[in-house]
């Protein structure tokens, strides 16, 4: 398989993960991620994995601990676990490639909070495949790509 033909197969406004490293006994995952233009990754910390990042097409900004990194293609870049990330496409979109240790699977029990769980940030669902954005400011669905509208009463 390569690139293009990845990207070939699906469709010009499709965001979200075109491809997924598969099979049970890995120990990387690996995505290749489609962002939208203007689309992206809210500020967010993982706190697990540390995220090898490859920008495989188009341009767009990283920020990375309040330091901004300009995207391009070849743009090859270690985000370290801990570290508080954004990403932001720019206007021809970003299709970069991602590659990680594979974080633990679910476990079953029950988790005690630490402290009174927050009301839900959550405030979009794809009309089309019911899917959650995750980013405060999303524009398209990350499963789909149809156009997000608020959610009613928001």
């Amino acid at each position: 398989m390569t690139v293009a033909g990845l990207v070939a197969a699906v469709a010009q406004g499709q965001s979200g993960a075109l491809w997924r490293l598969e099979g049970v006994d890995r120990q990387l995952d690996a995505n290749l991620v489609r962002h939208l233009p203007g689309a992206g990754a809210a500020p967010h910390t993982e706190d697990e994995v540390d995220v090898m990042m490859v920008v495989v097409a188009g341009t767009g900004t990283l920020t990375l601990d309040g330091t901004q990194s300009q995207l391009a293609p070849g743009f090859l870049g270690l985000l370290p676990r801990g570290t508080s990330r954004a990403l932001l496409a720019g206007p021809e979109g970003l299709l970069v490639l991602t590659v990680h240790r594979r974080r633990r699977g679910m476990r079953i029990g029950r988790a005690t909070p630490a402290a009174p769980p927050q009301p839900c940030a959550l405030h979009r669902v794809c009309g089309r495949c019911h899917r959650h954005a995750i980013e405060a400011d999303a524009r398209y669905c990350s499963g789909c790509g149809t156009a997000l509208t608020a959610s009613p009463g928001r």
